[in-house]
């Protein structure tokens, strides 16, 4: 069985979990490799989809397409859906594992499992879940695969705009406990929280200290 997983550079966060995912999935098949770009996917079995923030195209070459999306399918379809449920105040978030076809985010529904979240965790803390969840949902794919059966999507579609850098300023007028949900989604590095004050943009870091 021929496995490719394809995440992509600007998705650097989930890296470290296709490794990882790559080294068990060795022990199920004897061809698993890791691509960074859409043209090196080749002819093969099952491309594993994660992280990607261009949609692929050339569905034709695999014979199944799985990706994973951290929403309650089909609500939630579009971008950042871990971000904008965070936001919402949601402490259960779903993540589906689905099969890719041309219409976005609306193929047939292989497995589900949920990020719990308490309420205090940094995005660091939430993608680590995200990451752990979306490789073992992958796994048992593998593991099953030819005989995997989905569902059909049921029920009206939503769908979250893709966000940036603008939604991770901060209302100066509001109370930092008001803002903390959309502190512990920024990213330090990418996208920043800030705020406007006199004319002038200033950032903030966030991080947890661990005592």
């Amino acid at each position: 069985m021929i496995v490719q997983i394809l995440v992509d550079n600007r998705s650097s966060w989930y890296v470290p979990y296709a490794h990882k995912l790559k080294k068990t999935l060795s022990k199920i098949t004897d061809s698993v490799t890791v691509v960074h770009d859409h043209s090196e996917v080749i002819k093969g079995d099952v491309l594993c989809l994660v992280s990607c923030e261009k949609i692929f195209r050339n569905l034709e070459l695999n014979h199944r397409n799985i990706v994973v999306h951290e929403s309650d399918l089909p609500k939630g379809k579009g971008w950042s859906p871990v971000s904008w449920q965070v936001l919402e105040g949601k402490s259960k978030i779903p993540v589906t594992l689905f099969e890719a076809n041309k219409d976005l985010d609306s193929g047939i529904i292989y497995f589900q499992d949920f990020i719990e979240l308490n309420g205090l965790e940094l995005i660091d803390e939430i993608k680590k879940q995200q990451g752990l969840i979306s490789n073992r949902l992958i796994e048992k794919f593998i593991q099953n695969y030819p005989k995997v059966k989905g569902r059909k999507q049921v029920g009206e579609s939503t769908f979250y705009k893709k966000r940036t850098p603008k939604d991770s300023e901060l209302d100066i007028n509001k109370t930092i406990k008001e803002q903390f949900d959309l502190l512990r989604i920024v990213d330090n590095e990418r996208y920043p929280a800030y705020f406007t004050l006199n004319g002038k943009r200033y950032t903030l870091n966030i991080n947890k200290v661990n005592e």
